[in-house]
Order: structure tokens, then C-alpha cells, then sequence
């Protein structure tokens, strides 16, 4: 060890009996380390980088006298992954014990793990006995601060941050740092920060978000983080291999079809090709990782390997597999009794897999940061080469593996960035912070601002989010838009609400929920006692099973014996043939950087001599094969197009297709961060100017326009916007995609807008989706709606790559990159899969799962049916019990409020109501005067009647009834509205059975043409319905539409 590391004595021992030396990481992460500084240390896989960061915390923790019971807890450990935190507390036992035996130790530390695995009674034994070192996920830490838990962190004093690169650019890191500002300020001093990274560019980037900062102001400085770059370009031994001829022929129809004659003609498959080659390595070597890119392929591969074999060699490791059955297939694997293992990024984080000797990639890797994890997991120790063979599936997917390779073993990975202020973040640890009592605003701002996500966070942002979550958005709109906070805006403070603590707990993190069925294995126990998990399906493949089939999952098969709400109970079947599951999931597109990789070489080797290539290639990792059809790939596309899309010449590709419409193809290498919001700009653009029906498509690797009805070639001009307008064109065609849609949802389920009606039960997808759609129906008549505002910068910056399209036009507008047009008889070779896809995508199309299908299908026209049915026919046809329960239940009768933020709810939720009415929907005496010195509500006189009103009512009331406000609210309560009658007509028709105008103009004083004509205007938008309702009635009458 060296001298310039100040370990106690024992410690020393113990490392210079283990180890023959101490890794670059640990030689270089040590000094700062052990002098108190927050530490970023960026090191290969199996550099011994975990040990560099505990070994300091285990030598200060062993040579000082145990704490006080309740201050045990100093050192605080954050894994991305449970199965990383297990390994963990594994790996800790060989230092502790083993100093433990050298003597002269003060105290042997403590070790606990809290996930969501761990037991209640482990939970509870925490609680009473603080373990001196904690393992946990950025989940369970949020849940132990928003909870009474929290104390047992006070002591803490060093926190490690493992795998940090894999929480930079998402949405789960953003979370994860405002967390630890909440633990910085519950321990009352500044934390040492460790953070552990394999790959990771700009260094800087990721250590601004690992220290925080200090807000002054407007301006923001950064704490002080040591950068320790010990990211000596790892060996690697990485191989590209083809196990055809000619790539080319894959799809041909077969010559000479094996099978029954009655299965039809059959095509050309790289399959049959690489199984053998499979299972000849993983026999070659002790213990194999095969990646792949999707968990179908995981089962199917999996499958097919143990059909060759005759004998189980690989099981399918995803996330869709439960928990203990993952990690008996990973014990089996490290134990040498699993021969391989098919995973998807499940595995791609530090996971010590012991001796894996042979890792697999199926496909490209999705980056180069991505490639580099995976090959790293084989010969995961100091020292070992890691080796990797990769399969590429089509000559485009070898250009990319190739490409891959390249980066690979120049160690080139790619630049991540964290997202910048995303306000469903936010919103959901504002209601957590605010949990434990009240908080001045002010100093609930500062401390956001401290996490650097946040920095920048503009004040009016913060504000917008407090107004969203306490109630001044109009929840009477939307049920489900329930206040969370109360905010004093004239005090200046903060407090959740009663019950917000819970929704915040019950939906913890920002992993989206996609509503997938559990699958549990029927046990047959009439009691009912603890079900073993199997895994989970796809909510559409459950929809498409019956009882009686088998699927397969993790490689086994599995009878299906009931389906209930949210679960699928199965019985093993083994042996059996069973269908393959499916998931709907977003497979993230190819980055700009490792697209240009791409493109860079293809333009190299098309002007390169083909010896000289084709020996370039090979000193890169391809085998002969792979090579040679590469470079025939690229020829057969400048043979057609004359050159080659690449990092410096765009293609545009026309040619007639079957029906006599124009189909152009955009090739370039950039991915489809840059395509996608590239082709929503040029349609949004294409009907604007020219009035034109384009459909359209992307992928990694270009993009395809159909231009019906032209009958002239569509000018190239029309598929490059400017750089300085594809901003604004995104942005006006981006509201009515099922992209916004979709991230909507899961941005308002994070900002607990839309929580778990029923934590631990599955939420239908399509009922989310049905609440989300009525959600964004209310938000967007907001413009500022702080989550609409969170929506597009989620998809313009996180989702889409908006600055790398902008800087591809402007080097397009500049001539720096070249764009080439050819018209064509037949596509290109790289244009061939790019509408091969097209066409897949619209023979398939079926966006809408089958479960909202069908729930679409029972909605009603309601226009329609008065006419079928006739007026008079509606009265008979309504059942007026049925009609008085609805009223019952929408007025609140049927379940009393109680408390002070129930009484608010009641107002807020009803409008204005008597004492009486009041009384009787409340439990007890309601606490009207509390309520009015609290300022969020007031007395008003209505037709001649006293009613209390919601503070946030005050501009409606004003502006719609003649009601002056009392003095002392604050100026934000007052700002007019844009409809202030329509806004309370509204709502009275929502928590009312049929109404008539005049009974609502006798109520508020006022005179029944101004009430009708506020209901015209709601009728014109489809919000309430005229006609003859009420069994009985007379007359016209209105309801909610």
C-alpha cells in the first residue's frame, strides 16, 4: 500500500495480505478520499473501485469507539440496483472480518440492506439498532426520508454513489440527488460524496450533479468534487462475427424448403446460422452472458438454445422474471451449474458474476457506454481481459457493430447529461419534504436549488408547481387533480396535506407504472398463503390468452390455470411447447455521437482500397466473413446511390412505390434522437405550406416519406426545415402525438397528479391512460400548467436530441454536410429495411392495446342516441333511483369529510355551500373559523343566504356573481379568470344529477338568461348536454356531458 495512504495499521495488513497491489483507482481515490473530499472516480470494470470507496469509510469506522445506539449510522451506500446492493453486503464481509482478525479494532461495523425486499421484522430491527453502514436504492432512501425512519440517518456522513453514469441522464437521478440535499439538510452538515462510474463523459458534467451546489441568488457554486480519472483505456478482446456467406440473401424465399409442405414458402434466417455457433461457445467456455436488446428475444433465444442442446444450457434473465427466480438463475451461473445466461441490461451494471468468461452481444449494443458495460461483465476482476463476440442480425446491424467495436476499443464513449429541471420531480419531493410539518417556502426553493438538476430552476417554475399542487389549478374539473399541499402564501409556508404522505410513499421513484399482470404460481392453498412470483406479462398478451395455454418465461414453460384483475396464476409445464410473450416497451434510439461513429466509418472505409479495408476491419475484431460483407454492403450502396450516407453526406432516396405515390427515403447514420423530431418538423411543415397527407416513418437509421397524389418528385428542400424554425415546428405538431400522450401519463402519475388508486394492486394501462387523457384534456386549456410545461422539455431535450437536429440543418444550410439525391427503380441496399419496416409498421399498426379498443367500443354517442331513442324515450329510459344515487354520491353524501383539509376539500370540490350543507358532509363540527383564519376560505351572502366559499373561488365569485372578496388574500387568489361563470355552471353540472337553468339562477341570485347563455357556451364545447332527462320532469334540462 502506498505511504501517502494513511490507513490504520491492521487495515494496511489485511490489504497487503489479500492483495499484491493496490489498483491505479485505489492508488490514485485514496488521498482525496481519505482526506474528507467529495470524490468522483471514474475507473474500468474490475478496477476495485467499490473497495477504494469503502475501505476509507470501514478504517475510520474500525479505529474510532462505537457511537450512541441512535448515531450509529455514518457511512450511507446508493446501488441503482438491488442485486447490486446484495452483492455489496456480500463483498463486505472478507474486509471486515479480516481486519477484524488483525487486531487493535475499536468497533466491527454493522451492515444492512433496505430495498424493497427487505422484510418488514429486518425493517423494524433497523429502526431499533441503526446499522453502522447502509445499503439501499435512491427508492427506499426517498421512502426512509419520508418517513420516521428519517432519524436513523441524522448521523450519516460519507454517502457512496455506485454506478453513477447509469443515473446521470435519466429522470431517476434527478431524484436520486434532491434526496440526498433532503438527507444533506436532516444531518445538519455537509456530506462526503463518493461517486463510482466505468464510462462516463464530461466528467465535470457528473460531478456537478454528485456535489450540488449553493445557491446565491440568481448565481449557483458548485461544491468542491475531486475528479480522480483513472480511466486508462481497458483491454478488451472484442470480435464481430458473421455465421453466413452473404447477409444479403437473408429474406430470400429458400430453394429448397425443409418442413411440412403445408407451412408455405419459407425465407432465408440468419437463425439457424447462429445457434450452433452459440452453442458452441458457451460449451467452449465455463460460463457465458449472452446480451440482447429485448426481452422476447431473451425467451426466444433462450428457448431455442436449450432445444438444440437437448438440455437446459441458458435460461432468459430480464426484468419481467421475479426477483428470487432471477437470482437463482445468477447463483447457478456463478456456481458453474448454468452454463449461460440470456439477459437484457437487467445484468449490464457492476453485478459481480463471478467467473463469467465469454459475454455475448446479440445485435449492436444501443451505445457504445452500453457495449463496454456488457463486455466488461466477463473476467469482471483486477486484472482480466474482458471478451466479447458479437452477432450482428442484418448488414445494417453489422455496420453498427462494427462501428461499436471500434469505439470500443478506442474506449470513445458517449456524453450523457443530466435532465434539467423536470418538474414532476419536483412536485413528488416537494409533498415528501413538506410531509414532517410545516416549511417556509423560501427555504423549500433554496433547497431544491441546491441539487444541481435544479439550479437553475426559475422561480415563477416553483411557484406554477406549488399552485398545481394546492389547488389553484380548478380540481373540480378533474377529480383527481386533489390538492397535495397548503400553501399560506401571505405566512409563506408549506405543509402537506393530510394523506399526502401516504400517496407520496405509495408512489415512490419515477419508474413508470405499465400496468403489467403479475404471474404467480398456483399453489392450491385454500387459505391463501404467500404466492410465489413468477414474473409479469404484458397487459395485451394477457388479453390475447385463455386458461389452459402455455407461454414461456425465463425459459421455462408455464399453464395458465386462472386469470383474475391482476394476476395470472400457472402451473409449471415442462417440457411443453408454449407461446412466446411480448412487451410494449421504448427501446431508447441510437445516440447522435455513436451515429456519427457510424457514419465516420462508413465514409472511411468506401474510400478506402478493399485490401487495405478489409485488413482495417479485421485488426478491429471482424472475422473474415463479417468484413468482407460489410465492405460489400457499402459498395452495393454507392454502387446505387454513388455514395454512402455517412457523418458528412445525407442521402435522399426517391422512387414510385406499387400505388403510384412517391416514397423518399432520408438516409443518414444520426439515430433516431435526431430522426424522429427531424420528421415530425418536416410533416408539421408539409401541411402548413403545401396542404399535403404525408405518412411517415424513422428508425436509426433514416427516415421514409409517402406523398400521395404528386405527381412530380418531391423537391429535397421540403425534408430539411431551417435550423432556426424546426423548434417551433416540433413543438406545434408534438401536443397531439401519442408520444405527448404518453409522457404525460407517466409525468403526472410521478407528480402523484394521477397515484395509485390501490397500491400493490396492477392499474389497468388503459384506465391510466383513460384518467390521463381526461387530465390533459383540463390541463390544456392551461398554458402554464406546470406539468404540460414538463412534458414538452421531456420530450424536446430527454426523449428527442432537439439541439443535435439543430446543429445537423445548420451544417446542412453551412454545406458542411452534403446532401446527395438520387431517384431510384428499386431502394438502395440501406434504404431496402428502412421500408420494409414502413410497411411492417402500418400492416401492424394497432397502437391502441386491446383492452382500450374494446373499452372504446362500449362508449356511446350520446347525440346519437337522443335521436334514436327520442326525447321522451330518454325520461322512460332513466331510472330516477339510479339518478339519485349519482347525485348522492357526487355531492358527498354518502362518505362525511373530516378534518380541516377535508372541510377545504368539500369547497373546493362543490363550490359554495350553507353551514347546513356543510354539516351535513362533514363529521363533527366543521372548522369554518380555523378554515377563515387560515385565509383559505370565506363567508359570502348568496340569495339572500349565507355560504362559505374556497379562497380559490374568489375571482369566480367576483367576476360571475357580483361577490366582493374579503381583504387579506393573497393577489394570486384574485387574478381574473377566463370564464369565472362558465368555471362554477361547470362544476355544479358535474356534481349534480339533470338540472334546470332556473334552479341555479334561484340559487346564486341571478337572472336565468345569463345562466343559459353560460350553458350554451359549455354545450358549444362538448362540457354539458340539453334535453329531457328526469323521469317524470318538465321542461329542459342540463348535465354533465
Amino acid at each position: 500500500m502506498p505511504k501517502s495512504a494513511a490507513f490504520h495499521p491492521p487495515v494496511q495488513r489485511w490489504f497487503e495480505a489479500s492483495f499484491p497491489a493496490p489498483t491505479r483507482a485505489q492508488a490514485l481515490g485514496w488521498p482525496p478520499i481519505l482526506s474528507g473530499e467529495s470524490t468522483l472516480l471514474l475507473a474500468p470494470t474490475g478496477s476495485g473501485k467499490t473497495l477504494a470507496a469503502f475501505l476509507t469509510a470501514i478504517d475510520r469506522l474500525m479505529f474510532t469507539e462505537a457511537p450512541a445506539k441512535k448515531e450509529r449510522c455514518r457511512v450511507l451506500y446508493v446501488s441503482p440496483l438491488k442485486a447490486l446492493a446484495v452483492d455489496v453486503e456480500r463483498n463486505l464481509r472478507a474486509p471486515l472480518a479480516g481486519i477484524a482478525t488483525q487486531g487493535g479494532v475499536l468497533h466491527v461495523p454493522q451492515v444492512a440492506i433496505r430495498t424493497g425486499d427487505t422484510p418488514a421484522s429486518e425493517r423494524a430491527q433497523m429502526l431499533r439498532t441503526p446499522p453502522d453502514i447502509l445499503i439501499t436504492t435512491p427508492e427506499s432512501l426517498y421512502l426512509l426520508l419520508t418517513s420516521q425512519a428519517r432519524e436513523i440517518l441524522r448521523p450519516v456522513e460519507t454517502v457512496i454513489v455506485d454506478e453513477i453514469h447509469s443515473l446521470v441522464p435519466t429522470k431517476r437521478g434527478a431524484h436520486l440527488f434532491l434526496s440526498l440535499e433532503r438527507l444533506q439538510q436532516q444531518a445538519r452538515r455537509e456530506l462526503q460524496r463518493i461517486g463510482l462510474s466505468a464510462t462516463q463523459r464530461p466528467l465535470d458534467e457528473v460531478a456537478r450533479l454528485l456535489g450540488g451546489g449553493q445557491p446565491a441568488g440568481k448565481k449557483w457554486r458548485p461544491r468542491p468534487v475531486t475528479i480522480v480519472d483513472a480511466g486508462s483505456k481497458k483491454e478488451l478482446e472484442v470480435r464481430v462475427e458473421v455465421p453466413v456467406d452473404d447477409l444479403s440473401r437473408l429474406g430470400e424465399l429458400e430453394e429448397i424448403p425443409s418442413g411440412p409442405a403445408s407451412a408455405g414458402p419459407q425465407r432465408r434466417s440468419i437463425w439457424p446460422s447462429i445457434h450452433p455457433r452459440l452453442l458452441e461457445l458457451i460449451r467452449a467456455h465455463r460460463s457465458t452472458m449472452i446480451f440482447v436488446n429485448s426481452r422476447r428475444l431473451a425467451e426466444r433465444l433462450a428457448g431455442a438454445l436449450n432445444e438444440l442442446a437437448g438440455a437446459e444450457v441458458a435460461l432468459a434473465h430480464h426484468g419481467s422474471v421475479a426477483r428470487d427466480k432471477r437470482q437463482e438463475m445468477e447463483d447457478r451461473l456463478k456456481r458453474g451449474a448454468l452454463p449461460a445466461i440470456v439477459a437484457t441490461s437487467s445484468l449490464e451494471l457492476g453485478i459481480d458474476m463471478g467467473a463469467v468468461d465469454l459475454v455475448v452481444q446479440i445485435e449492436a449494443p444501443p451505445s457504445i457506454a452500453s457495449g463496454l458495460q456488457r463486455i466488461g461483465r466477463a473476467s469482471h476482476q483486477v486484472g482480466g481481459v474482458p471478451k466479447g463476440v458479437m452477432f450482428p442480425k442484418h448488414r445494417g446491424d453489422l455496420l453498427c457493430s462494427a462501428a461499436a467495436a471500434w469505439g470500443m476499443g478506442a474506449g470513445q464513449v458517449e456524453e450523457t447529461f443530466y435532465p434539467r429541471n423536470p418538474l414532476d420531480v419536483l412536485a413528488q419531493q416537494i409533498v415528501a419534504h413538506t410531509s414532517d410539518g410545516v416549511h417556509k417556502v423560501d427555504e423549500v426553493y433554496d433547497l431544491v436549488r441546491r441539487a444541481a438538476p435544479f439550479a437553475d430552476l426559475p422561480r415563477g417554475s416553483f411557484d406554477g408547481v406549488l399552485d398545481m399542487l394546492s389547488g389553484r389549478y380548478p380540481s373540480d374539473e378533474f377529480a383527481e387533480l386533489r390538492p397535495r399541499l397548503t400553501w399560506d402564501r401571505i405566512a409563506g409556508t408549506l405543509r402537506a396535506r393530510e394523506g399526502a404522505a401516504r400517496v407520496a410513499v405509495a408512489n415512490a421513484g419515477t419508474i413508470p407504472d405499465r400496468g403489467l399482470y403479475g404471474v404467480f404460481l398456483a399453489t392450491g392453498d385454500a387459505a391463501g398463503g404467500k404466492q410465489r412470483r413468477v414474473g409479469e406479462l404484458d397487459e395485451e398478451m394477457v388479453f390475447e390468452s385463455r386458461e389452459g395455454e402455455v407461454f414461456v418465461l425465463g425459459a421455462s414453460s408455464w399453464r395458465i390455470e386462472e386469470i383474475t384483475q391482476d394476476k395470472v396464476m400457472v402451473t409449471p409445464a415442462p417440457g411443453e411447447p408454449g407461446k412466446m410473450p411480448f412487451w410494449h416497451g421504448d427501446r431508447p434510439g441510437r445516440p447522435l455521437e455513436f451515429g456519427t461513429h457510424v457514419g465516420r466509418l462508413s465514409r472511411e472505409l468506401a474510400r478506402t482500397p478493399k485490401a487495405k479495408a478489409l485488413s482495417r476491419l479485421q485488426a478491429d475484431g471482424l472475422d473474415e466473413r463479417a468484413a468482407s460483407n460489410l465492405l460489400q454492403y457499402l459498395h452495393d450502396q454507392a454502387d446505387a446511390t454513388g455514395e454512402v450516407p455517412s457523418d458528412e453526406t445525407v442521402i435522399v432516396e426517391r422512387y414510385v412505390d406499387e400505388v403510384g405515390d412517391w416514397r423518399v427515403c432520408v438516409l443518414t447514420p444520426f439515430g433516431a434522437r435526431v430522426h424522429a423530431p427531424w420528421t415530425t418538423a418536416v410533416v408539421r411543415r408539409l401541411e402548413q405550406d403545401r396542404g399535403l397527407e404525408v405518412e411517415t416513418m424513422w428508425t436509426d437509421d433514416g427516415m421514409v416519406f409517402r406523398i400521395a397524389e404528386s405527381d412530380a418528385p418531391p423537391e429535397p428542400e421540403l425534408f430539411f426545415p431551417r435550423a432556426d424554425e424546426v423548434e417551433d415546428l416540433v413543438v406545434q405538431a408534438l401536443g397531439t402525438t401519442s408520444l405527448f400522450a404518453a409522457r404525460f401519463r407517466e409525468n403526472a402519475a410521478r407528480a402523484l397528479l394521477l397515484p395509485r388508486r390501490h397500491p400493490g394492486r396492477r392499474s389497468p394501462l388503459w384506465a391510466q391512460r383513460k384518467r390521463a387523457r381526461d387530465l390533459l384534456q383540463v390541463a390544456s386549456r392551461y398554458g402554464s400548467f406546470p406539468l404540460l410545461l414538463e412534458t414538452y422539455r421531456e420530450c424536446l431535450r430527454d426523449v428527442f436530441d432537439l439541439p443535435g437536429l439543430q446543429e445537423t440543418l445548420r451544417r446542412v444550410q453551412d454545406r458542411r454536410l452534403r446532401v446527395v439525391t438520387v431517384d431510384s427503380r428499386i431502394p438502395s441496399p440501406f434504404a431496402a429495411p428502412l421500408l420494409f419496416s414502413y410497411v411492417a409498421n402500418f400492416i401492424y399498426d394497432g397502437d391502441t392495446p386491446l383492452a382500450e379498443r374494446r373499452a372504446q367500443a362500449l362508449s356511446v354517442d350520446q347525440a346519437q342516441l337522443r335521436e334514436l331513442l327520442g326525447e321522451a324515450e330518454m325520461r322512460e329510459l332513466l331510472d330516477a333511483r339510479s339518478i339519485d344515487e349519482h347525485e348522492h354520491a357526487a355531492q358527498r353524501l354518502s362518505r362525511p369529510a373530516h378534518g380541516i383539509d377535508g372541510l377545504h376539500d368539500l369547497l373546493l370540490a362543490l363550490g359554495d355551500l350553507s353551514e347546513a350543507e356543510l354539516r351535513r358532509r362533514f363529521e363533527g363540527d366543521p372548522p369554518l373559523q380555523e378554515l377563515f383564519e387560515q385565509r383559505r376560505a370565506f363567508p359570502l351572502n348568496l340569495a339572500g343566504e349565507k355560504r362559505w366559499v374556497a379562497a380559490e373561488d374568489a375571482a369566480r365569485v367576483r367576476d360571475a356573481l357580483g361577490v366582493p372578496p374579503p381583504a387579506g388574500l393573497p393577489r394570486e387568489l384574485l387574478e381574473p379568470v377566463k370564464d369565472p361563470l362558465g368555471d362554477l355552471v361547470s362544476r355544479w353540472a358535474r356534481t349534480h344529477g339533470p338540472f334546470r337553468a332556473e334552479d341555479l339562477a334561484s340559487r346564486w341570485g341571478i337572472g336565468v338568461a345569463v345562466v343559459r347563455e353560460a350553458l350554451e357556451r359549455l354545450a358549444s364545447q362538448e362540457r354539458v348536454l340539453e334535453g329531457e332527462f328526469l323521469p317524470n320532469g318538465r321542461g329542459r334540462e342540463w348535465v354533465d356531458a
